[in-house]
């Protein structure tokens, strides 16, 4: 008689293209998932069970649409956004950086939707853990999103580089006010990240998703983190 497979514990991701496992692959001149993220490491080593349903370019606001449409409800469930949240309209900005803009999900409106999505959740009888969004390089970030734009006007309007470190980061800190307001799980990937010798090394070439040597340290912390939250 044949043993019986042990199933994997099974979560469920809702959110952008870092939770879909995404970065520039610079041999193709696209962005590509990866054949090495997080989430093919997990399922290999035998970890946990991943149902996908992060979206390239996806906000807090299109994550809580597809969920609400989606009908799910019991089960863990990841949420992982704010990198394009965050993101400015560069176009813009660069035609006219004397102008005050808005980012494509504001703060106020970020941490409100995170904090509906969480409700949503619980009332539905699911598990909602938040993840913190993963550190930008400033450095790499701001060329590529100047690429084909006036990139002087661009850092006129930042004032310094890194004021996109800092912007980015504030939203890293609306989640973990979500998770502690509303008494639920926190991966914040953000600050393993950031623990690393050389966190730029596991960043792309365009500052903001993140490489394969990172999805590796992303996977071990995951691995580390997920058995006590689950």
């Amino acid at each position: 008689m044949g043993v019986k497979a042990m199933r994997l514990p099974s979560v469920i991701l809702w959110g952008d293209s870092i939770g879909r496992g995404i970065d520039f692959d610079s041999a193709r001149g696209r962005y590509a998932v990866m054949r090495e993220n997080f989430e093919k490491v997990l399922r290999r080593r035998g970890v946990i069970d991943i149902d996908n349903r992060s979206r390239f370019g996806a906000t807090v606001v299109d994550g809580l649409k597809d969920y609400e449409a989606s009908g799910l409800r019991e089960g863990t469930i990841l949420l992982e956004y704010g990198g394009n949240d965050c993101n400015m309209p560069w176009d813009q900005v660069s035609a006219d950086p004397s102008r005050l803009y808005e980012a494509a999900t504001p703060l106020r409106v970020f941490e409100e939707t995170l904090a509906k999505f969480v409700r949503l959740i619980k009332e539905r009888g699911g598990r909602p853990l938040l993840v913190t969004p993963p550190p930008l390089v400033a450095e790499r970030f701001v060329p590529w999103v100047s690429q084909g734009l006036n990139e002087g006007a661009i850092r006129s309007y930042l004032g310094d580089e890194q004021h996109v470190y800092r912007w980015h980061e504030r939203y890293a800190n609306a989640v973990r006010r979500v998770a502690e307001n509303l008494r639920c799980g926190l991966v914040d990937l953000r600050d393993r990240l950031l623990a690393e010798a050389d966190y730029p090394a596991l960043v792309g070439v365009d500052g903001m998703h993140i490489s394969e040597q990172g999805h590796a340290v992303i996977a071990d912390a995951l691995e580390e983190l997920l058995p006590a939250l689950l």
